[in-house]
């Protein structure tokens, strides 16, 4: 088992074992107030740059800061809580001190994921994770099997998506730190739900950032779209290395967390024999292993490179499975018929039939957006290793006006995309509200100290959405009125089309979990379609079980010929009256299709 043996470490005796890594320092000192009088201890320089001391009478609950050469005070690197912000000290946190009741937890396969993303912030009034925790019980309702919680890093001030955190290991204290998430995974497993994290390896947020002065933690030859990337295969690259390893596995071990989402997996540029993401995945499987429990790795990339979920055997990354925009991309342009930017390479008719079938619809083609080929096939891959979406916090929230699907579509034409979405031979995420047709928007917010970094980012976002010839003025990122308008209306649920949509939501869940054709991974998918009338019919078959998903991608009423070998019966209709519908579907040796709508049929043999 691996135990995590940088930052501190309270003992058994009341002391605590202090390591640190800062291979360019001479004199490092641990500096601590206790009883009104401030103490600095000098840690001990061994090998490799390590510095270490083990120190009398600080139990867990003290505060302390590092001081490198007589500079100034510095959190911990490897702070497991900084309760007083980005630039305040690092808080001991004993590891063993919560009282877990999840024993008997044992984790989750990709194949039952059904993951329901949400900003801790934003999810609920209270904005922290006992907030989450009351709506624990209408998430497994609904029949969703996971939450994805967006990065809890702690990121500067209170409001921000996350991935302006600075300090890895540390808990976002105005969520309610390490305490709060450990509640909320503890709760969330009570009611039979998994968690994963969102995680981020590729950058560090600009403000309270102080990794490079302990070492060389990033790396002088690649950047990111969002600041320096890690030093992971230049001198000195092992403890960097071992920083993200030992985080990822920190999360699964003392967090009981069931996965990770490495966000922008592709843009961590490794140049090393061994991927780093290679290594966290084994590393975290290992440790899941030892616990008892199933961990999974989940990469977000936008390579559409099928080598992050193929074995390590074959000369893959050996991770469990990663996200694929395709699907997405293909099912926005097909009901919005938004044609700009990436949404270019989606616009050809059969885009929808091709991700149903073939995973990407960039396989290795054109790619007209992007000016070259792009992808390779994965068409052998299981379905199960492709994570997919209508709706996420990127989607939404890096449209200039963060609008949700439900403020762009009819009624007809979001009932039609969750049942692609849940009826697709891969691992489906709703975001937060999606399940209501939640018209909120969702918006990029921050809440920075420093007046010239604010200045920055609002320049940047002005600059991002010119290029796309937005005409309207850009909702301030650092205004508190941005981030109050990207909470659900919880109210929404309870109207009557938010009630009706939320039980198409329900139903759809339902019959997937209780169908085996439906269950990715092991089910035969046959696709066929008609590109010029918009509908594509989906097969589904496992030992002699057969669904077909019939999915009306035109507004206006198709009939769609069926395989007369078989017996035909509807299962669901997002058409029909329960779910907002007039229910005019007709079942004859054609099938009449109301235009956007899905039609789940059960296949018995003649």
């Amino acid at each position: 088992m691996r135990i995590l043996e940088r930052g501190a470490v309270p003992q058994a005796d009341g002391s605590t074992r202090f390591t640190l890594w800062a291979p360019g320092a001479r004199l490092v000192e641990v500096t601590l107030t206790r009883e009104g009088v401030a103490e600095s201890h000098p840690l001990v320089a061994g090998a490799d740059g390590l510095h270490s001391a083990t120190v009398p009478r600080v139990p867990a609950g003290s505060d302390y800061s590092v001081r490198l050469d007589g500079g100034p005070d510095r959190p911990d690197p490897v702070s497991r809580w900084r309760p007083r912000g980005v630039h305040g000290p690092t808080r001991i946190v004993d590891p063993a001190a919560f009282q877990w009741s999840d024993a008997a937890w044992q984790g989750i396969e990709t194949a039952d994921l059904a993951i329901y993303e949400l900003h801790v912030g934003t999810f609920s009034p209270a904005g922290t994770f006992d907030g989450v925790i009351e709506r624990l019980p209408a998430l497994r309702e609904l029949g969703v099997t996971a939450i994805e919680i967006m990065p809890v890093a702690e990121f500067p001030g209170g409001r921000n998506w996350g991935y302006d955190g600075v300090s890895l290991y540390a808990v976002q204290s105005t969520y309610g730190g390490p305490n709060g998430l450990k509640r909320l995974v503890d709760a969330a497993h009570r009611y039979g739900l998994a968690v994963l994290l969102d995680v981020v390896y590729n950058h560090l947020g600009p403000e309270g950032n102080y990794l490079s002065e302990f070492g060389p933690y990033f790396s002088d030859r690649y950047q990111t779209a969002w600041g320096e990337g890690f030093n992971l295969d230049g001198p000195d690259s092992d403890e960097v290395r071992r920083y993200l390893v030992d985080n990822a596995v920190y999360w699964v071990t003392e967090y009981h967390l069931d996965g990770l989402r490495l966000d922008a997996a592709d843009r961590i540029v490794d140049l090393s024999p061994t991927h780093v993401a290679e290594e966290i995945g084994a590393a975290v499987h290992a440790q899941g292993g030892a616990l008892g429990r199933r961990t999974l790795v989940i990469a977000e990339i936008d390579t559409n490179d099928p080598r992050w979920v193929r074995g390590r055997d074959v000369g893959g990354y050996g991770l469990d499975a990663h996200w694929s925009d395709d699907f997405h991309h293909a099912i926005h342009v097909a009901l919005t018929g938004e044609r700009t930017g990436y949404y270019a390479d989606f616009a050809e008719p059969g885009a929808v039939a091709k991700v149903f079938g073939e995973r990407y619809v960039n396989d290795g083609r054109y790619s007209r957006h992007r000016r070259r080929r792009h992808g390779r096939p994965a068409v052998d891959v299981p379905g199960d290793r492709f994570v997919v979406c209508v709706q996420n916090h990127d989607q939404t929230g890096n449209r200039a006006g963060g609008e949700r699907l439900a403020a762009l579509v009819t009624p007809e034409a979001l009932r039609l995309a969750a049942a692609l979405l849940l009826l697709s031979p891969y691992v489906p995420v709703l975001f937060m509200g999606e399940e209501h047709g939640e018209t909120n928007p969702f918006l990029y917010f921050v809440s920075h100290g420093d007046p010239a970094l604010v200045d920055a980012v609002r320049e940047g976002r002005r600059r991002e959405f010119a290029a796309f010839a937005w005409a309207g003025e850009v909702p301030d990122p650092q205004a508190e009125e941005t981030f109050e308008a990207s909470c659900p209306a919880w109210e929404r649920a309870e109207s009557p089309g938010g009630a009706r949509l939320r039980a198409l939501y329900r139903d759809l869940l339902r019959l997937r979990r209780s169908e085996p054709a439906l269950r990715p991974g092991g089910a035969e998918v046959r696709v066929r379609s008609d590109d010029a009338a918009n509908w594509i019919a989906v097969r589904y078959q496992r030992e002699g079980d057969v669904l077909e998903g019939i999915f009306n991608i035109s507004p206006e009423v198709r009939l769609v010929p069926l395989d007369d070998s078989r017996r035909w019966s509807v299962v669901l209709s997002s058409d029909a009256p329960g779910y907002g519908g007039g229910g005019e579907v007709a079942l004859e040796r054609r099938l009449r299709v109301p235009g956007h709508t899905a039609v789940v049929l059960r296949g018995e043999a003649s």
